[in-house]
């Protein structure tokens, strides 16, 4: 079910996601991750969308910078956020928020039921937005939300659980450079289980890539369930600045590599950096765009109509014109890897 939004027919998230898959997904530890198989029509289509890209990236860069202006000129204003956010600005809610300015809106926002805060004000609050483009059950959906606090760690483990998140993907270092903590370490677990009120944490494994990528299986329970704990693959990528960009594509593209395989069917990805807009928009934006390009919708050419969608659905996704080209470059990497394995691919055959 995917998120309302302003001019699409997106419907309010759900309080939980049913799972229907009696097999757990099983995620993998290998050094590299698996390539991405696509079929002949699928390749015809990556080459169309790359020869749109590369377009403009070589020939027209003015345009994307304009795009970029245009985004940034539509810029929500504070008087439109107190009328759309007005659950994050109840006084029940406010220390929630990491960051004063970086609220979900009501029609969108998750909400968690049951939730450790009973207070009827609280309405089941968390800093966290369901993110979608699409209503393609081979399209994932998104959970942006901010760098979990000390006293959400609960809530967040509550928000996985509730809605059944088979990844978490985490943009940001526990404390930056000049540091400032980014991010509560609410998922390290090496030295044994790690309970947040009612909820439980193990880590199955734990492993270091090729990449700045740290991976870890966790296992997620309530203390008290019957049933078998939840598998979530947590990806960490500590290495992504604040506000700014990585020095290549690689890393990023990993992670939609080791994602791909994962049936959108399970529940949203959780994506979060500190704010959970920046770098958190910008992964977003490059892993629905290449999903959406080999499922055949080529809407996904319009980078700025998929930012303006994120961003009617949370405020200020994709922070930087720097963000921006990089969607560009790493879609355009990203391509030009699935048509080259491709061929590679065609060539063993003959």
């Amino acid at each position: 079910m995917a998120a309302s939004s302003s001019g699409n027919n997106f419907t309010s998230p759900p309080t939980s996601y049913s799972n229907n898959d009696t097999k757990p997904f099983e995620f993998s530890d290998l050094d590299t991750p698996p390539r991405i198989p696509i079929t002949a029509d699928q390749y015809k289509l990556c080459c169309e969308a790359l020869a749109s890209f590369k377009d403009k990236q070589q020939n027209k860069p003015h345009q994307i910078t304009q795009e970029f202006a245009h985004l940034q000129a539509n810029r929500i204003r504070a008087s439109e956020m107190a009328r759309t956010c007005t659950v994050a600005l109840d006084g029940v809610n406010l220390s929630k928020n990491r960051y004063t300015d970086i609220l979900p809106f009501d029609r969108n926002r998750i909400v968690l039921s049951p939730c450790k805060d009973y207070r009827p004000s609280a309405r089941g609050y968390i800093n966290a937005s369901l993110i979608a483009t699409s209503s393609s059950e081979k399209v994932s959906q998104f959970i942006a939300t901010q760098g979990p606090l000390p006293h959400t760690y609960e809530d967040f483990w509550e928000m996985v659980l509730q809605y059944h998140c088979p990844a978490i993907v985490m943009l940001t270092r526990l404390v930056d450079n000049y540091k400032m903590v980014k991010c509560g370490d609410y998922f390290q677990a090496e030295d044994g289980p790690r309970e947040f009120g009612n909820i439980c944490i193990v880590t199955k494994w734990i492993k270091s890539t090729n990449t700045p990528l740290v991976l870890r299986n966790l296992e997620v329970n309530y203390k008290e369930s019957e049933e078998p704990p939840m598998s979530v693959l947590h990806i960490q990528y500590p290495e992504w600045p604040d506000h700014g960009v990585p020095q290549d594509t690689l890393t990023v593209r990993e992670i939609l590599k080791r994602l791909y395989l994962l049936p959108p069917s399970l529940g949203p990805i959780v994506v979060h950096c500190s704010a959970g807009i920046g770098r958190t928009g910008t992964y977003c934006t490059i892993h629905n765009t290449i999903q959406r390009i080999l499922v055949g919708d080529m809407s996904a050419l319009d980078l700025s109509n998929t930012i303006a969608l994120f961003r009617s659905q949370r405020i200020g996704m994709v922070q930087t014109l720097e963000q921006y080209n990089f969607c560009y470059e790493a879609i355009i990497d990203e391509l030009e890897d699935l048509i080259s394995d491709f061929n590679i691919q065609m060539s063993s055959k003959c």
